[in-house]
């Protein structure tokens, strides 16, 4: 019987070929991590502090449409005055970290009569309440809400 050497060792001499090519692709690419991870990296910062913002901001959007209800909630009782409006927003915003906020009643609680519509209005400049010192995408916004709701009497 005669076995075919030269088969074997093609088979052989292709696979340390084939094992040198490999080891050198891999000698090659030593490195592609981390520059691949350079080039995505800052763009995948900018998304997740670009979220955060925008988290921000829906939040104290939030706190404001709550704070100017509450406000004009205090507004519509029979003994209420502006001072004590203004001292009920400031509360509510200042137990959920938004300082800063600018409110105005309109008319004066004290002097409304039964059934007038008393408006309320919340307003924040998005820098002050930003977690960035010096935000991106939202710097310039101001972000506000009002509240109507007619006052109690009879």
């Amino acid at each position: 019987m005669v076995v075919n050497t030269d088969t074997r060792a093609a088979d052989h001499f292709g696979l340390t070929l084939w094992r040198r090519r490999r080891r050198g692709s891999r000698l090659a690419r030593t490195g592609a991590a981390a520059v691949e991870f350079a080039i995505v990296a800052p763009i995948f910062f900018m998304l997740i502090i670009g979220m955060i913002e925008v988290g921000r901001a829906i939040m104290v959007q939030q706190v404001l449409i709550n704070a100017s209800r509450a406000g004009a909630r205090r507004a519509t009782m029979l003994s209420s005055t502006s001072t004590e409006v203004l001292s009920t927003v400031a509360e509510y915003t200042a137990g959920v970290g938004v300082p800063t906020v600018t409110t105005t009643v309109s008319p004066d609680p004290a002097t409304a009569e039964a059934g007038t519509p008393i408006t309320v209005n919340t307003a924040v400049n998005f820098a002050n309440v930003s977690w960035l010192p010096a935000p991106w995408f939202m710097g310039g916004k101001v972000l506000s809400s009002s509240s109507v709701m007619r006052k109690e009497g009879f």
